[in-house]
């Protein structure tokens, strides 16, 4: 891991402040001073010094849980009947969920106390694809498939363009898969219903590298290895 990135991650500073404390000599690894901010340290060093002061590593948690429909993607909401947060044990309360997945949504769910990953899974910047699976209640014809791929207006905002798969399509239902870059509140159902089209059900499958797989409604796991490392990649070129 470069300092510069270990240094925001640990809450030090922004990456780009990071830049400048370490460019000034207020870095030091191991007693001597750094200027080079793509040092290499590792995740766990405790030998990062900040003005003299030791750099404790924060220990990070990444949750990937099924979200079940009916439960609220909040920590804390006095009209909402179920939390996410009820489905996990309370050490694991601290963690924050990274987007959104309205009530009535069931899918992927990542939790995280790492800002950083929150950060490029969510900022539109990074591109990131999630995929949800999506249940119409008509036959969806082309003239609308095509409009809500090439974007439509959400408060005065058009959506980016959007890859839709059909699965199956039947004389009152559609199933299909659709790929979106960004995270509006009720993104999905209001792109539907920008033409008319009520979403049934709606079921988040991926969010960038990450797959929801055969993880059981309700259940959570801890990410493997793999899956950190391909989360903490994202937009390290851009």
């Amino acid at each position: 891991m470069r300092l510069q990135v270990f240094l925001s991650r640990n809450g030090v500073s922004s990456r780009r402040d990071a830049l400048e404390l370490i460019k000034k000599g207020n870095v030091s690894l191991n007693g001597k001073v750094v200027f080079e901010p793509s040092t290499e340290v590792d995740e766990k060093c405790l030998g990062v010094s900040v003005n003299g002061e030791k750099i404790k590593p924060r220990k990070f948690l990444y949750i990937l849980m099924n979200k079940p429909k009916g439960f609220t993607t909040t920590k804390e909401d006095r009209f909402a009947d179920k939390l996410v947060f009820d489905l996990l044990p309370k050490n694991l309360h601290h963690l924050a969920p990274v987007g959104r997945l309205d009530k009535d949504t069931e899918g992927l769910l990542l939790l995280t106390n790492d800002g950083d990953v929150a950060y490029k899974l969510t900022h539109p910047k990074f591109n990131v694809d999630k995929i949800y699976y999506v249940v119409l209640r008509e036959r969806i014809d082309q003239e609308k498939r095509l409009k809500v791929e090439r974007g439509v207006y959400i408060d005065g905002v058009k959506t980016l363009p959007a890859k839709i798969k059909i699965i199956k399509s039947l004389k009152d239902r559609t199933e299909l898969s659709i790929t979106v870059h960004e995270g509006k509140k009720r993104q999905i159902r209001r792109m539907f219903a920008n033409v008319k089209t009520k979403v049934l059900y709606l079921k988040r499958l991926t969010q960038g590298p990450l797959k929801l797989g055969s993880l059981k409604v309700g259940c959570a796991r801890e990410l493997n290895a793999q899956e950190i490392n391909s989360i903490r990649m994202i937009g390290e070129d851009v």
